[in-house]
């Protein structure tokens, strides 16, 4: 009911085309856990690729909308930075570490890739 964006449509259709798959494990009790989370669900968080000392982050705007989310994780990040997709680094796209994680502007349709990088 309602529009694509209330009905869920893009979270559903990542639901069918990439289920979970159970993994049989110990019947001790694990915390929920999540490597990133994205303050809001007009941004899709699609893919994280792991390099030495570092993860590319790709994200992008999948409602139309102009929008800010904060992109948190609770990895050991030390630098931020915006990065074209061949995944090399903006020369103005330093972005702040914050309480809150990283504050990301997005227009309708953005992708954007970042470059997280780890303390030694």
């Amino acid at each position: 009911a309602g529009s694509f964006q209330e009905a869920g449509v893009i979270q559903q259709a990542y639901n069918l085309n990439f289920p979970l798959h159970v993994v049989p494990a110990s019947r001790a009790q694990c915390p929920a856990w999540s490597a990133f989370s994205v303050s809001s669900p007009a941004v899709v968080l699609e893919t994280a690729e792991d390099r030495p000392e570092a993860v590319v982050v790709r994200l992008y705007e999948a409602h139309g909308s102009t929008v800010t989310a904060w992109l948190q994780t609770p990895l050991p990040v030390k630098e931020a930075m915006l990065c074209d997709l061949l995944e090399r680094p903006l020369a103005q796209g330093r972005l702040p570490l914050e309480q809150q994680g990283l504050r990301l502007s997005f227009t309708p349709f953005h992708v954007l890739s970042v470059l997280l990088l780890w303390g030694r």
